[in-house]
């Protein structure tokens, strides 16, 4: 059980549809500060909703959400600007702008939203490709020119960019071999903890959540099932969790297969 002053991240009762399609059904999440939390489930249950609902993106039916004891789902649209500077978030697919050189891309945030002069955030570009491991040149360049993994760096880069208090991870290592996926969680461990950030990722990837994961949570029918620390995972005492992180076709979860 996490302290109240030591929760940066509360979620209460958190319910959200889609016409007839319940997403999130009750749901309830805390996440410490400086804590490292990922929530798996498969896909469709809910985990990107639930960031999205976090961040202001999408509103929920009912609940509550704060962030360092601010109620989320009322903020004015300056109170909710000011709240945004708080995060990071490194977006599935790297969503990276292909119009812009990759310096600008990692720049984007702190020039828009931060009135940023673009020789003080070019240089702060490059200082934070190179703790993604990427050269200066490579700021030049444009996201086409570059590998998956690569664009993957700049988009962590990008996240990393205004040193915020929360980052959100979704799904970091999608589409990408196993060997550039544990480079890739090499590198978030390793900018989190510089960092001391607060980090919330969803993840169907049951190594990259073992690597970057204090906490591990189990999203299923709109809700959390079970919670409990990384290396507590494999003897969870849940058959959904079980069922999840052995990937079997039988058990209590089942998929729905259109014939």
């Amino acid at each position: 059980m996490i302290e109240p002053k030591h929760i940066k991240i509360r979620v209460r009762n958190l319910h959200k549809s889609f016409g007839s399609k319940v997403v999130l059904n009750g749901l309830d999440l805390d996440v410490a500060r400086g804590e490292s939390v990922v929530v798996i489930g498969g896909s469709g249950t809910g985990k990107s909703v639930l960031l999205k609902c976090i961040l202001g993106i999408i509103r929920p039916d009912s609940g509550s959400i704060q962030v360092d004891g601010k109620e989320v789902t009322e903020l004015s649209s300056s109170e909710r600007d000011e709240m945004m500077l708080k995060f990071g978030m490194l977006f599935q697919g790297s969503a990276l702008f292909d119009s812009l050189k990759v310096w600008e891309n990692v720049a984007f945030g702190l020039i828009q939203a931060r009135g940023m002069d673009r020789d003080q955030a070019h240089d702060i570009a490059i200082h934070k490709l190179a703790q993604v491991g990427l050269a200066p040149e490579v700021g030049e360049l444009s996201p086409a020119e570059l590998s998956g993994g690569m664009q993957k760096r700049v988009a962590l880069a990008r996240a990393i960019a205004a040193e915020p208090e929360i980052i959100f991870f979704d799904e970091p290592t999608t589409g990408l071999d196993p060997i550039m996926g544990d480079v890739i969680n090499d590198l978030i461990v390793k900018s989190v903890r510089e960092l001391g950030a607060t980090t919330l990722s969803i993840t169907h990837d049951l190594a990259s959540a073992r690597k970057i994961a204090h906490r591990i949570a189990m999203l299923h029918m709109g809700k959390i099932i079970w919670s409990g620390p990384v290396e507590s995972i494999d003897r969870s005492g849940n058959d959904y969790v079980d069922q999840f992180i052995h990937g079997r076709a039988e058990g209590p979860i089942k998929m729905q297969v259109s014939r």
